[in-house]
């Protein structure tokens, strides 16, 4: 039985209110950080009308469930998900943010004081995605031109599996990145 100290990195994925684990970006996800041998835990949840009126305490408490006092070693979360932003801001987790929810203050703000080890794609298309929101991060953003909400461009269908590709290279190399576990002190 190994320590503490032999646990592999750990990698916290999180859905949308629609757009579930089976969904690509985050199917691909999960197969690419358990490719590099990483845990991964993937909490599911049904988004109802409690978890809409308080979508950032909904998620923080589902991540403290799903984890168990552990700290992640990397985030993947898409949309709603990406509610786990100001807890990954205050725990010091870094993360990859799918098409996160601009439009919520709470998510606006916890990106604007993210650091470098954050990145954040949406898409052109996807009123959600609100960059001008976020001034002076210092996270990586990435606009998809032409992209909507799932990062695919309509009536393309190579295109967008080309920028989904593009994502999953992208958490790749977030994956490849991780050092030393995290540990809660």
């Amino acid at each position: 039985m190994g320590n503490e100290d032999d646990r592999r990195p750990l990698v916290l994925l999180l859905a949308g209110s629609g757009y579930g684990q089976q969904a690509p970006l985050l199917w691909w996800s999960r197969f690419v950080a358990e490719a590099a041998g990483c845990e991964v835990v993937a909490p599911s949840w049904v988004v109802d009308d409690a978890a809409g009126a308080d979508p950032v305490g909904f998620v923080e408490r589902a991540v403290d469930a799903a984890l168990g006092g552990r700290l992640p070693d990397l985030v993947v979360a898409k949309s709603f998900g990406c509610c786990a932003l100001p807890w990954a801001v205050r725990n010091g987790v870094p993360g990859v943010w799918l098409t996160p929810v601009l439009s919520l203050d709470a998510v606006a703000t916890a990106l604007a004081a993210a650091p470098d080890v954050h990145d954040a794609i949406g898409g052109s298309d996807d009123p959600l995605w609100q960059p001008q929101r976020v001034p002076g991060t210092a996270a990586r953003l990435q606009t998809v031109d032409r992209a909507d909400h799932a990062l695919q461009v309509t009536g393309d269908w190579r295109l967008s599996q080309r920028l989904q590709a593009d994502v999953s290279a992208l958490v790749e190399r977030r994956v490849a990145g991780l050092g030393e576990p995290r540990r809660v002190s």
